[in-house]
């Protein structure tokens, strides 16, 4: 009997193995539960009682020291517990005065949640987690994204609430904040549900605005492109431009990039596009805040005054999505 089951593993093993080998037995990721709404000073209940009236039905606040009053109950305890939590404990003080009570407990509105939302969504400010809120609901409660939004989107949390469930996440060791930033099209996308954390109370999140490249001089659609990753390619660059003008010194472009710590003036790289265009010089890769400067033909040399104002105008100029 001990032979024939060892048998009937080593087969089963001969068979799976190939199988996980060759990706026919992938690892399954559980679903990790939504964290129950725990209830905290500013929180509005509804509380219901079948066939009493002594109880109100209209929203009571708890109030900071966390309680709520209750007719015949008196001050109950409400901060720090679940719905059914605190629904357990009114049903068990009601039984001194009333045989099987019938409970309800509602939250009418939620004040002791804030979440601050910053940056390029369309209504910045507090919003209040109303449960268990994720990552792309509190976005959603502020109004969604704007057209000037960057590509990443981060959330900071408290070191109160614990490190952030992500192995993406950075905890600093000293303060026990925890952050964490995602790519806003794979967190739209939903490629990764991971990314969709759940979001704690006291959260900041924070859109970063998109980062710019210019383009100015002889090219037929000057103006500031956003970046969707750090850094983009000259040619890349300059399909959004929708190509050279018709009297450009191609030959003799400048990409003028600020050094940090600089002093102001930006810093000339002379790039010859039609060369890169030929693919006898490689791409170059333009960084945010450069500007890409096509001079036009019959200028032989490239003052100083065209490099400002070629930075000048860059503030006049139309920003394309």
């Amino acid at each position: 009997m001990k032979n024939s089951s060892g048998l009937l593993l080593l087969g089963l093993a001969v068979i799976v193995a190939p199988m996980a080998l060759h990706g026919q037995v992938p690892l399954q990721h559980r679903p990790v539960p939504a964290p129950k709404y725990v209830l905290g000073p500013g929180d509005q209940l509804v509380l219901h009682v079948a066939d009493d009236e002594e109880i109100s039905d209209k929203p009571i606040s708890i109030d900071p020291a966390g309680t709520i009053d209750v007719s015949m109950v008196g001050r109950l305890q409400a901060a720090g517990l679940t719905l059914e939590q605190f629904k357990a404990e009114l049903t068990s003080r009601l039984k001194r005065y009333i045989t099987n009570p019938d409970v309800s407990v509602n939250l009418s509105a939620s004040g002791s949640q804030p979440v601050s939302v910053l940056g390029e969504v369309t209504n910045p400010g507090v919003q209040q987690l109303k449960g268990s809120g994720h990552l792309l609901e509190v976005l959603s409660l502020s109004g969604g994204l704007k057209a000037d939004a960057g590509p990443t989107v981060i959330v900071t949390r408290e070191s109160r609430w614990g490190a952030i469930d992500n192995s993406k996440a950075h905890t600093d060791p000293t303060t026990g904040i925890s952050t964490v930033s995602f790519s806003l099209d794979e967190l739209m996308s939903a490629r990764d549900p991971e990314n969709n954390i759940f979001i704690e109370p006291n959260d900041v999140i924070t859109v970063p605005r998109a980062e710019l490249v210019y383009v100015v001089g002889d090219v037929h659609k000057a103006g500031g492109f956003q970046l969707s990753h750090k850094s983009i390619s000259l040619l890349q660059t300059l399909s959004l431009a929708e190509g050279l003008g018709p009297n450009n010194a191609a030959g003799r472009a400048r990409v003028l990039r600020q050094e940090p710590g600089g002093d102001g003036t930006p810093r000339q790289i002379p790039v010859d596009i039609n060369k890169i265009v030929a693919g006898k010089a490689p791409d170059f890769k333009l960084q945010a805040n450069d500007v890409l400067f096509v001079p036009r033909s019959g200028v032989k040399v490239v003052s100083e005054k065209a490099i400002d104002a070629a930075i000048g105008i860059t503030t006049g100029l139309l920003i394309y999505h």
